[in-house]
């Protein structure tokens, strides 16, 4: 009757018996062979990527040197601009120069003071911003002058004794950055012009159309 469960017959009941039984399949795991592949195969992966990655973390720790360079440079050069009198410039190996700097080629620090005037001031400079460079990257170097003066218009100018310990030189200035005794890192060079511009090129680029980022010939 239509709404009452179906009752087996025997017939049914014997086929159903007869049916084989699905165990659940067990879960199959990596064999020791398939690990051991797996590994060699990773650690070649590894080997061959790992020279391009060490030269990238080198550039890398260049750009970042070069960007702080760039940036007291500008700020020194800003500042005289804006305070309409003479700024300096100096790489220092001295961790704090708010307290009075030395200045030094290849100095790990950079400090922007602004000079005295010739009277009714004190002879030594006054203390704008300083920052870390060598202590961004320990094994990059920085080769360049030492200090750079900036005029009231922003200009670069002499000054032999700005009260850092080395006269600026009224001259265009050049800082390479670079990993000494490293051929395959990407060495950056900081310019300073006459007129005060300060730019970040590439020297193993020639400044053209195609090289934007390039140093001058």
């Amino acid at each position: 009757m239509d709404g009452l469960p179906h009752r087996l017959d025997d017939k049914e009941v014997g086929l159903l018996m007869k049916a084989p039984i699905r165990q659940p399949r067990a879960a199959r795991g990596f064999t020791l062979i398939e690990l051991m592949v797996t590994v060699a195969l990773l650690s070649i992966l590894m080997m061959l990527a790992f020279p391009a990655m060490s030269e990238w973390m080198r550039n890398s720790r260049i750009r970042t040197v070069a960007d702080a360079l760039q940036n007291g440079l500008r700020l020194a050069q800003t500042e005289s601009l804006r305070r309409s009198r003479q700024t300096v410039f100096s790489l220092t190996a001295d961790t704090n120069p708010a307290d009075g700097l030395a200045a030094v080629e290849d100095g790990a620090n950079w400090s922007v003071n602004f000079v005295p005037l010739l009277t009714g001031e004190s002879t030594d400079p006054t203390f704008i911003e300083g920052g870390t460079l060598i202590g961004l990257a320990p094994d990059v170097r920085i080769t360049g002058p030492a200090t750079l003066c900036f005029n009231s218009l922003g200009r670069v100018v002499d000054n032999p004794t700005p009260g850092t310990g080395v006269a600026c030189s009224a001259a265009a200035a050049a800082y390479n950055i670079t990993i000494p005794d490293v051929e395959s890192v990407r060495a950056m060079r900081v310019l300073v012009a006459l007129g005060g511009q300060v730019r970040l090129c590439d020297p193993a680029k020639t400044l053209s159309n195609t090289h934007p980022d390039g140093c001058p010939a």
